[in-house]
């Protein structure tokens, strides 16, 4: 998909020395795929604690 983006020069280039990234579209896809990678694990990291699976871990070493 193409599209026109008006972004602050110096902040690009940042990115793309401390990615690594050759292109200005490949900043732009690491930066939004580490987007959804930080919402993803930030959801998972909302129920720590809030399942209980009453494992028993000596009945399950057993078999």
């Amino acid at each position: 998909m193409r599209t026109t983006l008006d972004l602050p020069e110096d902040l690009l280039l940042r990115a793309m020395k401390v990615s690594n990234a050759r292109t200005k579209t490949e900043v732009i896809k690491t930066a939004l795929e580490n987007l959804i990678r930080q919402e993803k694990v930030s959801n998972l990291v909302k129920f720590h604690g809030t399942v209980d699976l009453k494992i028993d871990l000596d009945n399950l070493r057993e078999r």
